[in-house]
């Protein structure tokens, strides 16, 4: 395996970070750090690119959010949002919150936006508010879905969905992401590879990279500690009590590894953002800055630099 120390600068992978490695969840919410601390930090550790984060805690209006992403040299890499494929009598709301931050991700200049289902646990309280699987009249009915957003988001915004599996979410396991690919067209969905999810549901961030590397449009990359995931299985815990616990935890202190993950994305045909996420809420607001320090010059070693170069982008 190539190692940190001899490793050159990936061409093909561009570098990031996000308001998440920030304690950032909620548009607003007062145990979160203002979004000009944040976007200060930001450039304090090093990065150029970022994700908007959740809709509302950066600004919305295009024009405040190119004046003070320009003012300190920041650019945007995608735009993120939140909604339930699997609930057609929420489609038109959904569909109308997606398209406000669509326009805004592609005034940004990004491209990508970054859709996450929904849990199915409550985040603050653990309490379960629907069941954990889908019922078979929703998986048969979940791509098209995805599809029909997909369609909507490239041909009205050249925006391009990047479906991200979440903890506690329906979309989580290894088994129900490849689903998703399997009954998904790979014009209009695919998949932001988030190696801690995977992660957080059993699965294998390398092997999906092999197996599915033409379906990786996107990638968020962090770790969760082993033994706090033995114990959320252990002991059934909601994913916002594993975050309390410290299952997000800095490179290279978990799993999966960053270096083999690199190398199984360096062998891709493709440009690709990977932004760095590490779950923090609730969190000290003197925590999040030395942390990102850190992440930055190991993912460095490791060869990811946030230099983009132009050219060969694909979904």
């Amino acid at each position: 395996m190539t190692t940190a120390t001899t490793r050159t600068v990936i061409g093909n992978l561009c570098l990031g970070s996000a308001p998440d490695s920030w304690g950032v969840w909620f548009p607003q919410d007062e145990q979160q750090v203002p979004h000009t601390r944040f976007l200060d930090e930001l450039v304090q550790a090093g990065y150029e690119w970022l994700e908007l984060g959740p809709f509302g805690y950066l600004p919305t209006d295009p024009r405040q959010l190119a004046d003070e992403l320009g003012e300190r040299g920041l650019k945007v890499s995608g735009g993120t949002t939140f909604g339930a494929l699997h609930r057609p009598d929420q489609w038109d709301d959904m569909l109308a919150t997606t398209r406000k931050v669509a326009e805004l991700t592609a005034a940004a200049g990004a491209h990508h936006l970054v859709y996450i289902p929904p849990m199915y646990r409550d985040e603050k309280t653990g309490a379960y508010t629907e069941s954990p699987e889908l019922t078979a009249q929703q998986w048969a009915s979940f791509g098209r879905r995805a599809d029909e957003l997909g369609r909507i988001l490239l041909e009205t915004y050249d925006v391009r969905l990047v479906l991200h599996p979440h903890a506690d979410s329906h979309i989580q396991t290894q088994a129900e992401i490849e689903r998703y690919l399997n009954e998904s067209d790979a014009r209009y969905a695919n998949l932001c590879l988030d190696t801690g999810h995977v992660a957080y549901g059993g699965g294998d961030a390398v092997d999906l990279i092999r197996r599915f590397g033409e379906r990786i449009g996107y990638v968020h990359i962090k770790q969760m500690d082993p033994a706090v995931l033995d114990r959320v299985r252990a002991e059934n815990l909601s994913f916002g009590e594993a975050v309390k616990l410290g299952v997000c935890v800095e490179p290279p202190a978990g799993v999966p590894n960053p270096a083999a993950v690199i190398d199984a994305l360096s062998e891709l045909d493709a440009e690709i953002f990977v932004i760095v996420e590490q779950d923090l809420y609730p969190c000290a607001p003197d925590v999040p800055l030395p942390i990102a320090v850190r992440t930055r010059e190991y993912l460095n070693s490791c060869g990811l630099s946030g230099i983009r170069r132009p050219g060969g982008e694909r979904a």
